[in-house]
């Protein structure tokens, strides 16, 4: 069991027979009356998001989630199979399941397979990845002191913004936390 005074960023709780992982919190004591919990909650099978206030004596059971080392294999049309690091299982998953910071996981690469009782809800690529760029604009000498950026799609697919002096070929390292280019590689 948790309580709500010991609410933190990332915790993961049942409530209401739903999973609910904590985005945001702060603690709140207002001048006159008792003190609560303001809340961000992230429903963590469907991703919803909602605002909920707690009194800071509440409590609630805990809810662990397992995060388990997978390699991605292949896809299949909608399925995209993963491979199980230890007893080597190959294991189909729908794309629904995948999340939006999956365009930056190539074949090969170790993921987090994210299930709580046995329910396989999400996947978590590592935070930051190694690609290759595929196609962009070539840059221009001089064109730097700006900070400007120009979009780039890199190996699997996807696009973003990367600095002007980027070219075509070049390995870059992303944040697929935030889908930022961060340096080269």
């Amino acid at each position: 069991m948790i309580s709500a005074g010991e609410f933190r960023n990332g915790v993961t709780f049942e409530l209401d027979g739903n999973v609910f992982q904590i985005v945001e919190f702060q603690h709140v004591k207002p001048g006159k009356g008792a003190a609560f919990v303001r809340t961000k909650l992230k429903n963590v099978i469907t991703g919803a998001v909602v605002e909920k206030t707690f009194r800071p004596t509440e409590k609630m059971p805990k809810a662990h989630i397992e995060r388990k080392d997978y390699e991605y294999l292949y896809t299949d049309g909608e399925l995209y199979y993963f491979m199980d690091q230890e007893t080597f299982e190959q294991m189909p998953l729908n794309k629904e399941a995948l999340g939006d910071s999956f365009k930056f996981v190539k074949e090969n690469m170790v993921v987090k397979v994210l299930s709580y009782k046995g329910n396989v809800f999400g996947v978590e690529p590592p935070t930051f990845v190694e690609l290759q760029v595929t196609e962009t604009e070539p840059g221009f000498k001089g064109d730097t002191s700006t900070g400007a950026t120009k979009p780039a799609t890199v190996e699997t697919g996807a696009t973003l913004n990367v600095p002007l002096f980027i070219d075509q070929g070049e390995m870059i390292r992303i944040d697929t936390r935030t889908g930022e280019y961060m340096e080269r590689a």
